[in-house]
């Protein structure tokens, strides 16, 4: 290993295996239910706390994206078809879970008119009728801006609606390829304009700068952005885009004091912080 190696390497964070009761209870129930979670497709370093916490994200509408963002692991390719008895499945399992808090993403599905707007409505929709209790935040695609289509899940009221930047301005078309920063910043002032509390993550260690970070900040603060998540980008697999460095807990520690400074409600900003991360904590707050 050389010193260049060993100095990117020197803050790669440490992931626990999941394991745990609660842990095995809900991975029975989604294997049953044929369900798809973020939190398996997409590696997530902070499965084991989540679960064992009461707190899982869905993946609805499929487990194929319709686009090939260069830092996600989720398969790309042509989705099937629609599975109109997702949203009551995804609610039976929430109550059999027991969950106190549940947050909904979906694979971007640019194939369909309504980007799958119906099916998150109906999933919100039934989540509500037999599991009141439980808070719900969803984290949306862009709907490729479609203000029709965003107005589905706004009109469904989820405590909080998130929609992740992912990265700087300057990194987007090479990262998120489909994505445009400038729609993201639409979609959450849309949200933001209808009174629902708004979140948005990044990733860092992609090669952006310090000054492109306080610049996003700014531009979701412009917008009325509640909370901000910033995490350390980890390489899913050896197809998606290698880490350009390892950012130090001082640095994440300085990144979330200036983001509350700038005006953000909450700023969660760790090295395996993610969007979900202390997602039901946040309401509390």
């Amino acid at each position: 290993m050389n010193k260049k190696t060993r100095k990117i390497d020197s803050n790669k964070p440490k992931i626990k295996l999941p394991s745990g009761k609660n842990y095995i209870f809900i991975k029975k129930i989604i294997e049953k239910h044929h369900l798809h979670t973020i939190c398996e497709s997409g590696n997530c370093p902070n499965i084991r706390e989540c679960w064992e916490t009461g707190t899982a994200t869905f993946m609805i509408l499929g487990d194929i994206c319709t686009r090939s963002c260069k830092f996600c692991s989720v398969k790309t390719g042509k989705p099937k078809s629609i599975d109109i008895s997702e949203p009551a499945n995804i609610a039976k399992s929430v109550k059999l879970m027991k969950l106190k808090h549940c947050v909904l993403t979906s694979v971007d599905r640019d194939d369909l008119q309504d980007g799958g707007s119906i099916i998150w409505a109906k999933t919100i929709n039934e989540i509500r009728k037999i599991s009141p209790s439980t808070t719900i935040e969803a984290l949306i695609p862009d709907f490729q801006g479609n203000i029709e289509n965003l107005q589905k899940i706004i009109e469904v009221k989820p405590e909080i609606i998130s929609h992740n930047l992912e990265t700087v301005k300057s990194l987007t078309k090479h990262i998120r390829i489909h994505a445009k920063y400038e729609q993201s910043l639409f979609v959450l002032k849309t949200i933001k304009d209808s009174g629902i509390v708004t979140k948005s993550g990044i990733m860092v260690g992609l090669g952006e700068t310090e000054k492109e970070i306080y610049e996003t900040m700014d531009n979701l603060i412009a917008i009325g952005c509640d909370i901000l998540t910033i995490g350390q980008y980890l390489q899913p697999t050896k197809q998606q885009l290698p880490v350009q460095k390892y950012i130090s807990q001082k640095e994440f520690d300085n990144y979330k004091k200036i983001g509350l400074k700038k005006g953000f409600r909450i700023v969660e900003s760790s090295s395996l912080v993610r969007t979900s991360f202390h997602a039901d904590q946040h309401l509390l707050k």
